[in-house]
């Protein structure tokens, strides 16, 4: 079968290896479709520590059940469109042991830590499977980066009396944006790229505020009766969108940070202890957070064709990767089509 490595920083390459089957307990997927990550990209950049290389990228999946291992249930039918919780759980780590297998001490990520989808054919333990007719393989490719997003707002406790402000309107940004507004919060979205707000605004915010050309601190204050923002979820991961989110958050509110930074950052730290912050980190998604998102693509208010920047056969991988690296801010997925 066909599969997509990255060899090293800046190479990509077409490979051929043998087609899994199904063991017992297992499903083997035919993919039709992979959307590259901002772990991918740093994976070609080589800026990702937590990868081995040569790997086969790839954990945002749209696949069709095409076979299955002994006992699988009978309610997983063939022929179904589905994705794939792309994470492992140990089972005995403490985040395991308090129901937070997202973020489990020894995950390995499809496409990070292993190998991933990004090939014609994976088999998974029938339990990691999301499946359901009334989504798109295409589509499917869209639940897991969204379900990071929904699973800060859940980290978060947006509840509808909250004002959100998310910082960095990305796919992963969206998500929250969307999972925020489905929580009847008011939701104020910051970025640099004016572009980015009229597809925020489809995805639930209210507000927008572009941080290069706007002062954030004074519209802040106006949009909140000069309290700030009860809640500030931060999907950028840089030292000045860290230290915005504490400033500007009100007192005793809540601050989850999803984009991490690859550099030490300096805190104002009075701010935590004088606001009485609540500081959380989010990583990956839980099965609800999956479900929610297929639920809300099922609804059909996700804009699926404006999250969709572009779809490249395999060959064309290195190709989409480059110019992703060139348009990084313009970009929200890029699939790779089987």
């Amino acid at each position: 079968m066909r599969a997509v490595q990255i060899i090293k920083a800046g190479e990509v390459r077409m490979t051929d290896m043998p087609q899994p089957s199904p063991a017992a307990g297992e499903v083997l997927l035919k993919i039709r479709y992979t959307g590259f990550c901002g772990s991918d990209l740093n994976t070609f950049l080589g800026r990702n520590p937590m990868v081995k290389l040569p790997v086969i990228p790839g954990h945002e999946i749209g696949a069709v059940v095409e076979a299955k291992g002994a006992g699988v249930p009978d309610s997983l039918r063939i022929g179904t469109p589905c994705t794939v919780n792309p994470y492992t759980a140990c089972g005995r780590c403490s985040s395991c042991r308090n129901g937070r297998p997202n973020a489990c001490a020894s995950n390995r990520t499809l496409g990070v830590q292993r190998d991933g989808a990004m090939c014609d054919y994976i088999v998974v333990p029938w339990q990691k499977i999301i499946a359901d007719e009334a989504v798109t393989s295409r589509d499917f490719c869209l639940v897991e980066p969204l379900s990071v997003g929904f699973h800060a707002v859940s980290r978060a406790d947006v509840k509808a009396t909250d004002t959100v402000m998310v910082i960095g309107c990305g796919m992963i940004g969206a998500g929250a944006i969307v999972g925020s507004a489905l929580r009847g919060a008011r939701v104020i979205a910051v970025d640099l790229d004016d572009e980015k707000f009229a597809l925020a605004q489809q995805l639930g915010a209210h507000y927008s505020i572009n941080s290069q050309t706007e002062d954030v601190h004074e519209k802040l204050l106006s949009l909140t009766d000069g309290k700030g923002p009860d809640v500030v979820i931060e999907a950028v991961g840089s030292a000045p969108t860290y230290r915005l989110a504490i400033s500007e958050v009100s007192f005793t509110g809540r601050v989850v940070y999803i984009g991490y930074a690859k550099t030490e950052i300096a805190f104002d730290t009075k701010l935590f202890v004088q606001k009485e912050l609540d500081i959380r980190g989010s990583r990956n998604a839980l099965p609800e957070d999956f479900c929610a998102v297929t639920e809300y693509i099922k609804s059909g208010q996700c804009p699926v064709d404006k999250l969709i920047t572009a779809i490249h056969p395999p060959q064309d991988a290195q190709m989409a990767l480059e110019q992703w690296q060139a348009n990084t801010g313009k970009i929200f997925r890029i699939l790779i089509a089987f």
